[in-house]
């Protein structure tokens, strides 16, 4: 086996377990002790893990959050495939929440059928549905100015009173160990609450969300059905644990 498929081995087992013993590297590459250490040794300094007694940890770091307008500038392609797809599984008269985010945002632009209700915790979002002349429920609470999401208590009483046929959830982080993270409580709070209200819940995220870990955990991937676009990336692990979509270009 080449050097960099070794590194590939090594870093996918600690998405996956967080992680690696020496011994069991040894028996699955079929590599000497001398030549797992020297792997090892690399992948430290490139710093993907931290080595310990027997073999070595992953290391990861908590994502910043970016702003709406910062976001709106990333991976745009990828998000309007993304968005293509999510709409595509609205049906006529669902009754759907749409959480805030950009990559939620578009999906708008896709959705065919009229006789909806989307309830939204989204600034950006309540106003171009409206636009659409779509029935728009906007949460009550507070603005969280970067990125244009209702969040606090009041948008979580008035969200309680709601059911839904289908949601839809911007994610910051998913991850194999950690599960779907996003770095505000007071958002993740909205998306917890969504998703257990949903009879099916959907998270949309790119590939650059993949292998990611941020501040406060929203779900297990196995509680949601993940839409993302199709990349380089090697999802096979993840979907021994939950539904993985794929938008083509």
């Amino acid at each position: 086996m080449l050097t960099d498929e070794r590194y590939s081995v090594i870093r996918n087992l600690l998405n996956k377990s967080g992680i690696v013993k020496t011994q069991d590297l040894m028996s699955m590459l079929n590599c000497s002790e001398s030549t797992i250490r020297r792997d090892l040794d690399h992948l430290e300094e490139q710093g993907y893990l931290k080595r310990i007694h027997g073999g070595a940890k992953r290391i990861y770091h908590l994502d910043e959050e970016l702003t709406a307008q910062e976001k709106s500038f990333k991976n745009t392609q990828e998000k309007t495939v993304i968005g293509k797809l999510a709409a595509s599984l609205i049906e006529e008269n669902d009754v759907i929440f749409l959480d805030a985010g950009t990559t939620t945002l578009a999906i708008i632009d896709f959705i065919k059928v009229g006789n909806i209700t989307v309830v939204t915790n989204g600034v950006q979002h309540a106003s171009l549905l409206s636009d659409y002349q779509v029935d728009t429920i906007l949460l009550g609470g507070k603005i969280k100015a970067s990125t244009k999401a209702m969040v606090g208590s009041s948008s979580l009483r008035n969200l309680e009173d709601y059911r839904f046929d289908k949601a839809f959830i911007g994610i910051n982080g998913i991850d194999q160990e950690f599960g779907c993270t996003t770095p505000d409580p007071e958002e993740a709070a909205i998306k917890k609450l969504a998703i257990a209200a949903s009879a099916s819940s959907y998270i949309v995220a790119d590939q650059s969300k993949w292998n990611k870990v941020n501040f406060v955990r929203v779900c297990d991937m196995s509680n949601v059905t993940i839409i993302t676009n199709h990349s380089d990336i090697d999802l096979t692990s993840f979907k021994e644990n939950t539904t993985i979509l794929e938008a083509e270009k």
